[in-house]
């Protein structure tokens, strides 16, 4: 079984799914509905709800509602997709115009404001205290993360830790929401629940550091991203923290003057600052020591469910952690 079979297989309740997000864009006012088709139509895996209904899988749920709040969660993160790039600048998201870049920034944060206060009603009606606190504080990480991120931008000198802190908030803070509420869902001991907890937080630790590397690696037309986007944002990620480092002074100072460079260009950058940017990784192995750290925590996550049993459901969601080490760089 790999990734794709399992895509595959839950091809037809992510439909459902999407369904359901296109519910929640439902609105009097009709630009939303606009601004929700050209989201739905533009791609996206709905990692997040597989990871829910995989959980459910594993724990014996088969209520529905696993695709109510697998439709919620993937809207929350909408919602933020929605700031982010607004925050970002962002032209782009996965080769396509973003929202904000067609309608303008004013209309797309009230959108983001909605959809983040209609999953907050439709969580509300389902009358489930524990799910609505896990929820609520999960969207409140997510803020947070994207507020120290934001507060550490350009700025070389951020810890390990701190950039842990905020990718644990920015991703893991979801992935770890959508598993422990199929947990909840399911009426599953704390123990199990809060394993679930802790193998979505390391999941998406291990998926944004992914992320980040490829950001350096990736080609456009694989993946929709644009080579060297977080520096142009002055995102200090993990290759650019374990460069700093192990780099000579010298090099230091050329990094210094790259990224610099990046914030006088508004952003952009010239081919040769960013080739030698990626000089610099390639000596230090800075790209490979990134991986690394990923692959601790998905080996991480992955412990986190030796207490359930063997099942075909737990094989399921050891292969999704793997794939955050998968994804083509």
């Amino acid at each position: 079984m790999t990734a794709k079979d399992i895509f595959e297989n839950y091809s037809e309740e992510l439909k459902i799914v999407n369904q359901k997000l296109i519910e929640i864009f439902k609105s009097n006012a009709s630009f939303i509905p606009i601004v929700g088709q050209h989201i739905l139509q533009s791609g996206g895996k709905r990692i997040r709800p597989l990871f829910l209904l995989l959980s459910a899988d594993l724990c014996g749920y088969k209520g529905e509602n696993r695709t109510l709040f697998a439709a919620i969660i993937e809207t929350v993160h909408t919602a933020s997709l929605l700031h982010d790039d607004v925050i970002d600048a962002a032209e782009t998201r996965r080769g396509t115009p973003t929202a904000h870049s067609i309608w303008g920034n004013q209309g797309i944060i009230l959108t983001g404001d909605f959809l983040y206060s209609n999953a907050v009603k439709l969580t509300v009606a389902q009358k489930n205290q524990r799910i609505m606190e896990v929820l609520s504080e999960a969207t409140t990480r997510m803020v947070e993360g994207e507020i120290l991120q934001l507060h550490k931008t350009g700025y070389l000198d951020i810890t390990k830790d701190e950039y842990f802190e905020i990718i644990s908030a920015k991703t893991g803070a979801l992935i770890s929401a959508a598993c422990r509420v199929a947990g909840i869902l399911a009426n599953q001991p704390e123990e199990k629940e809060m394993a679930l907890f802790r193998f979505g937080t390391k999941t998406g630790i291990a998926f944004q550091l992914a992320d980040d590397v490829l950001d350096y690696v990736a080609e456009q037309k694989d993946l929709g991203k644009i080579l060297g986007k977080d520096l142009g944002e002055g995102k200090i990620t993990m290759p650019l923290i374990y460069l700093l480092k192990v780099a000579s002074e010298q090099e230091k100072d050329e990094i210094r003057q790259i990224i610099k460079g990046y914030g006088a260009m508004g952003g952009q950058h010239s081919n040769n600052g960013l080739n030698r940017m990626l000089e610099i990784f390639s000596k230090h192995n800075a790209i490979e020591e990134s991986l690394k750290v990923a692959r601790t925590f998905v080996d991480e996550a992955k412990l986190e469910l030796d207490i359930f049993p063997s099942s075909i459901e737990k094989d399921a969601l050891l292969i999704m952690a793997e794939y955050a080490m998968q994804r083509e760089k």
